[in-house]
This record gives structure tokens, C-alpha cells and sequence, in this order.
């Protein structure tokens, strides 16, 4: 790759900053044009359509009746307001479980931090099918949390399932990773010295965690709660399996307006006003932070204080409420996963019958030797060796584009490659089934394929953003004095020297799409379905516990990756990734 130029060659290197960046940023941002921005186009399209017509042109004229019918329905509004209040209300629990957790991971010794990265990349990385099966067994009428009620001369709870709370519940142990690493990202960052004043002024452990922690991590608490609520808000996965059709959300609605009424522009508008809800929260929790944090713009600000009576309830309070939320945050990202297992091994008819009859292995035989699986699993492991090997392609170039060439522009296209994780994919999922329904001439593995890379790219450019920052560009200096050129240096230094990197990034972008349900239930075909969307068909019927067994397989899957990712870098650098 070629290396920044010295200041006598300013020209040059101006010359090659104005070219040579655009040149390496243009694959990444060009795949994104065409199989992010252009669905989202469709989606707008689409929502303006008058009359819902499968095989009528895009371009028609505009009519506002889908939105029309939207808000001038009682259902469609009530749905859309109690989407809303339950992206609220995970985000919520997911701040009040998390912000522990996270206060935890950035005390913890350093010899100690990967193993607990684990626990908190292993549930991020099991799709979200299975920790949703795990859910149901939790809160079941004969589940596990019935069950200990009944041992301390509880009664048992029989409404717990199929309600809002255990959609809630689900999505935030869905979501909870996305804010401790936004958390963590900035408490790790806070120099050690700020907790030295503060100690040497007489701060406590409780204090300096109200007074310093707290202030100074706002930016990745405010970064924390936007993601959560975008991707709660537009959930439906975890809604369908523990709501059972008795609560209701926008993306389910997307998905069964698209999908069963094949009503696109209805759901493309339903799509929009989430969309639009959601952009309106960002920028409310924007407005709020800036008003909490008024230090970050250099506007001057009291120190913070809190009343003698409250900080003397806090010492008191805090630590031990602190350790109980860490022992039940730590529970529900790990707890449903466990429960999975064992139910691989139970002897049951049904997978959602909870309570534990007797071992078993014939799961494990149906599942490997069944041959009903296999086949979506093949499709499952191509589709997510072709998306790692396209991602890493196109999130290589973009990696050195941020890391050595300053040009114009440059935030701008960062911020577009960091889209697709701020915006619901729902949305993306109805614009690219429309473009596919219109280009029959794309192989539907194809589309699949591109609408995968948009989801994981954003991690890869991240991932290898660091290692390219981390290379020693003193070694391509002296390889550069040997005579070597630019794509010597790029084969014999360089690509070496990012291996641990390459392959990181790539271990990730498999995982990620390897359990990705969300779009790819709109995009899959009779013979072509991957694991994870066979797996929510399985769930959604309430058929046999082999989902829960091919759901193990999974997980120890996951597990093995993350060892093997954990040769190759410490799991809790990743967060600067």
C-alpha cells in the first residue's frame, strides 16, 4: 500500500490525498449506494404509491394514502405508539442493566477483561432466534423463573409469556451488548489521574463513579441509547416469538404487510415512520446530552455536586443495588443460552414445553443425521464465507482511505458507512425484495449476499481501521529504502504484519451474517432458507426441541470462534475496533 509521502513532497502528497483516498473509499461506498442507499429509495418510493401493486412500476405518482391509511387507523396508530413506548422501555432497562456491567468490565483487572468480553460478545454473536427460545423457557408457566418462585412458596406467574414485559425483557438481552460497548468505549478512556483527584480530594469509590464515571461517559451512554432504541424500535423477531401474536410492533407489521398481504407500500410507509420516529429520538437524546454535557463544546460549567443526604443514602444504596443489577444483567445475557442447552437433552414433545422429564440425545440425532437441516445450513455457511470475503475486500481499501489519506469528504463517507447500523432493517429487507422482484436477473444468493455485506461492514471497517492504524510504518520505510515498491511492500510487509487483523475481521463478518435473521427472512427463498430463518420457522410453529439442538451446535460454534479470535487479539481491545 502506498505510504504518506514526506513534507518536501507536499505537492504530491496533496496530489495523491486528492485521488488516491476517493480511490480507496469508492468500492466501499459504491457497494453501499447500491444495496443500502438505493432499497432505502425504493422504501420511499414505494410508501407512495396509492394503490398496493406487486408488478406495477416504481415511479408513479406520488400519493400520500398510505400514510394516510396509517394515521387515520386506530390499530396502525395504537401499534406505532406502543412500538415506540416499548423501544422506550428497553432502552431503559437496557441503561439500568448495562451501565453496571459496563462500570464492571472497566475496573476489572486487565488479565481478567477478555474472558469477560466473552460473556458479553458470546449473546452478540448467537442470532437472535436462539436467545429468543432461551427467553421463552425462562418465562414459560412451568419455566425456570415459575419454578423458583414455587420453591420459595411463590405462586407461579402464568402470564409472564406473550406479554410486553417479556418482549421487553427479550429485546433488551438482545441489545444490552450494543450499550456496554458503547459504555465501555468511553470509561476505559477516562485517564487514571481524574480518579486520583478525585480520591485525593475525598471522593469515595461511590462518588467518584456519580460525580466523574457518570459525567464523562455521557457521549457513549447518549451513543448506547440511540442504537438501542433504532434497533428495539424495529425488532421483530423476539417480538413475534415471545409476544405470540397478542402484542404487536411496527416490524412485525412491516414483515406480514410485505410478506403475507404483499402490501409493499404500505409497509414501506410503515417502515418510514419509524424511521422517522427514530431519527426524532436520536436527536432528542442529542439536544439532552448537549444540555447535560455543556463541557464537550467548551461552554464553562459548575462542578457537579450532589445534596450531603443524597450522597450518604447513595454510599449506602449504590453498591450493593450495583452488584444486584450486574448479577441480573450478567443472568439475562447468559442465563436463556444455558437454558437452551439444556433443553437440547430434555425429552419433551414440543420445544416450548419448559421443566425438565428426562435425557436424551435423540435431538442431537435428528438434528445431524435427520438431513432436515443440512441443507440450510450449507446455504448459511456459503452465504456467510462469500459475505466475509466480499466485506474484507471492501472494508480494506476503506480502512487505509481513514487511516492515511485525509481528504475532503472523508467523515461524510464514514458517517454513510456507518448507516446501516442506525437504520431499520426492515426497511431494507422490503426495498431489496422489491429490486429483486424487479431484476429477476439477479441470482437470489446474490442479493442475499449484498444486503449481508451492508450489515457487517461497518464492523469490518472498524476492525481493520485499528489494526491499520496500529501497523509500524517504520517497516515499510526500510523495505521502501530497499528497493521494494508500493505493492512489494503491500505483499511482503503489510499484508503479514495485518494478518491477526484479517482474520479477526473475518471470523466476525462470518458470525454476523452466519446468524443474521432479520432481513434475510424477507429475502429467502423455498430452496434457498438459511439456518437461523429455519430455525425461527421451526420456533414459530412450536415444533420438536431439534431447534434447540441445532441451536447448541451453534452456540459451541460461537464459542470456538471467539477462542480461536481470541488467539489473534485480545478480545477486550476489540471495543477500539
Amino acid at each position: 500500500m502506498v505510504e504518506p509521502l514526506q513534507p518536501r513532497d507536499c505537492w504530491l502528497t496533496s496530489f495523491l490525498s486528492r485521488f488516491f483516498g476517493p480511490a480507496l473509499a469508492a468500492p466501499a461506498t459504491l457497494w453501499l449506494a447500491l444495496t443500502f442507499a438505493a432499497p432505502l429509495a425504493v422504501v420511499v418510493l414505494l410508501s407512495m404509491h396509492e394503490f398496493p401493486d406487486p408488478f406495477g412500476d416504481l415511479l408513479q405518482r406520488p400519493s400520500p394514502a398510505q400514510f394516510s391509511t396509517i394515521l387515520g387507523d386506530g390499530f396502525y396508530l395504537r401499534v406505532l405508539v406502543e412500538t415506540i413506548l416499548l423501544g422506550i422501555g428497553v432502552t431503559a432497562l437496557t441503561v439500568i442493566l448495562g451501565y453496571p456491567l459496563a462500570l464492571w468490565l472497566a475496573r476489572l483487572p486487565v488479565k481478567w477483561r477478555p474472558l469477560a468480553f466473552a460473556v458479553i460478545l458470546i449473546p452478540l454473536l448467537t442470532n437472535v432466534v436462539v436467545r429468543s427460545l432461551g427467553m421463552v423457557l425462562l418465562l414459560a408457566p412451568d419455566g425456570l423463573v415459575n419454578q423458583v418462585l414455587g420453591l420459595v412458596g411463590i405462586a407461579p406467574f402464568r402470564t409472564m409469556l406473550y406479554t410486553h414485559g417479556a418482549v421487553a425483557l427479550a429485546l433488551a438481552q438482545v441489545f444490552m451488548p450494543f450499550l456496554v460497548l458503547a459504555l465501555y468505549d468511553v470509561l476505559q478512556g477516562i485517564p487514571p489521574r481524574v480518579h486520583e483527584a478525585a480520591t485525593s480530594l475525598g471522593a469515595s469509590r461511590t462518588a467518584s463513579t456519580f460525580l466523574v464515571d457518570l459525567p464523562l461517559s455521557l457521549p457513549g451512554l447518549r451513543a448506547g441509547i440511540v442504537i438501542v432504541f433504532l434497533m428495539s424500535s424495529t425488532a421483530y423477531v423476539s417480538a413475534t416469538l415471545l409476544g405470540g401474536k397478542k402484542v404487536w410492533t411496527t416490524g412485525m407489521l412491516v414483515w406480514q404487510e410485505a410478506l403475507q398481504n404483499l402490501n409493499a407500500p404500505l409497509a414501506s410507509a410503515l417502515a418510514l415512520l419509524m424511521t422517522a420516529a427514530g431519527i426524532g429520538f436520536a436527536v432528542l437524546i442529542f439536544v439532552v446530552a448537549r444540555k447535560l454535557t455543556p463541557w464537550l463544546s467548551g461552554t464553562p460549567k459548575a462542578a457537579a455536586s450532589l445534596p450531603v443526604w443524597l450522597m450518604r443514602l447513595l454510599e449506602v444504596v449504590a453498591p450493593v443495588l450495583g452488584r444486584i443489577l450486574l448479577a441480573g444483567a450478567l443472568l439475562l445475557l447468559l442465563l436463556p443460552l444455558v437454558l437452551v442447552c439444556i433443553q437440547s437433552f430434555n425429552d419433551v414433545p414440543q420445544a416450548t414445553v419448559a421443566g425438565f422429564r428426562a435425557f436424551t440425545w435423540k435431538w442431537y440425532e435428528r438434528a445431524i443425521f435427520g438431513g432436515a437441516y443440512a441443507p440450510a445450513f450449507w446455504v448459511s455457511v456459503q452465504l456467510a464465507a462469500a459475505t466475509a470475503f466480499v466485506a474484507i475486500t471492501l472494508a480494506l481499501p476503506a480502512a487505509f482511505a481513514l487511516a492515511r489519506w485525509k481528504f475532503p469528504g472523508l467523515g461524510v463517507l464514514a458517517a454513510f458507512w456507518t448507516l446501516p447500523l442506525s437504520l431499520p432493517h426492515v426497511a431494507i429487507g422490503v426495498g431489496m425484495l422489491r429490486l429483486l422482484q424487479t431484476y429477476t436477473a439477479v441470482p437470489p444468493f446474490f442479493g442475499l449476499m449484498a444486503v449481508h455485506v451492508v450489515l457487517v461492514l461497518p464492523f469490518s471497517i472498524a476492525l481493520l481501521h485499528a489494526s491499520v492504524e496500529q501497523l509500524d510504518q517504520a517497516l515499510e520505510n526500510a523495505a521502501a529504502s530497499l528497493g521494494a515498491g508500493p505493492v512489494r511492500r503491500f505483499v511482503l510487509v503489510v499484508l503479514p504484519s495485518l494478518a491477526p487483523g484479517l482474520v479477526a475481521a473475518g471470523i466476525m463478518s462470518f458470525l454476523l451474517s452466519f446468524g443474521e435473521v432479520t432481513v434475510t427472512s424477507f429475502l429467502t427463498t423455498a430452496r434457498m432458507t438459511t439456518l437461523p430463518v429455519r430455525i425461527y420457522a421451526e420456533a414459530s410453529f412450536s415444533l420438536e426441541p431439534t431447534v434447540h439442538a441445532v441451536s447448541t451446535l451453534l452456540i459451541i460454534a460461537t464459542v470456538l470462534a471467539l477462542v480461536a479470535l481470541g488467539r489473534l487479539v485480545r478480545l477486550d481491545r476489540m471495543h477500539a475496533r
